[in-house]
């Protein structure tokens, strides 16, 4: 699957979900070792297990650091992060939304020998702690594509809108951000000052300005993670996203991913009023 934007959501999730098991009631949802060989094969296992990576991202919004906490932050990661439970969280969902045909469509285009290349590639990407330097990377290598006329923007471009990397990515910030800071304010680790629809305003109010900053770290993500890639073999994944089945995988694979990554950052924020900021000695 494509990389996901590590940023600091879930309702919109849960809808997706409802939706997506409505339209797939007729079709036989898809067993565990099936499941399993699906989440390898796509590299969502290597996705999930980034989701961690966006850890450090949940004191910032109480305007503090990870290093507040010192050592005792990184043991509060690795047990609320833990690969297995959220491995078994997204077989848990998917178990009951993705039937066999959307998983044989999108296995198939993966398995193929462009698609493992693809995996192997993005599961790299997904891995990469310091998105500073991703960032950096991609954006020298967008400037230089811009430079000479290259329509490999212009490509990758369309591969990000095929899987809705900008949309769907918005949704996910909004929804886990109000998440975790109403359990937060539930757990008494803040005060806020704004009941959830002011909240919700506030966060749509900056919506345009996240917008713009999500499509320039999409695009730089993906000159990054796809530089090793022809124009032609960008060209046939941003085809092969395009098609309705693939759509709707992609549409459930964001809305497991972002759904795991706002309850484990609920499970955060009622695990921090235990917590007092502290530094190492």
């Amino acid at each position: 699957m494509t990389p996901i934007l590590r940023m600091p959501l879930l309702a919109f999730s849960l809808l997706c979900l409802l939706a997506l098991s409505l339209q797939s009631q007729t079709a036989r949802a898809a067993d565990p070792d099936r499941l399993e060989a699906f989440l390898e094969v796509t590299g969502f296992d290597v996705a999930l297990e980034s989701i961690r990576l966006s850890a450090d991202s949940a004191p910032q919004m109480l305007g503090l650091s990870a290093n507040d906490f010192g050592s005792e932050w990184s043991r509060l990661v690795g047990e609320v992060f833990d690969t297995d439970l959220m491995h078994d969280m997204a077989l848990d969902i998917l178990s009951k939304t993705l039937s066999d045909d959307l998983l044989n469509h999108a296995a198939g285009f993966y398995a193929s020998d462009l698609g493992q290349r693809l995996v192997v590639a993005e599961n790299a990407s997904h891995m990469v702690e310091e998105d500073g330097l991703k960032s950096e990377s991609g954006t020298s290598i967008i400037d230089g594509l811009v430079r000479i006329g290259s329509p490999r923007v212009a490509l990758l471009t369309e591969l990000n809108e095929a899987s809705d990397v900008e949309d769907s990515s918005i949704r996910a910030i909004q929804e886990v951000q109000i998440r975790f800071l109403m359990a937060a304010a539930g757990a008494g680790v803040i005060e806020l000052r704004m009941d959830e629809p002011d909240l919700r305003e506030a966060l749509r109010s900056q919506e345009g300005e996240m917008r713009r900053s999500i499509k320039a770290n999409a695009l730089a993500n993906a000159a990054y993670t796809y530089q090793a890639f022809s124009d032609d073999e960008v060209a046939e994944y941003a085809q092969a996203l395009s098609e309705p089945k693939m759509q709707k995988v992609y549409a459930l694979m964001n809305a497991v991913q972002y759904e795991i990554q706002a309850n484990r950052f609920e499970e955060v924020a009622a695990r921090l009023s235990a917590m007092q900021p502290s530094q190492d000695l």
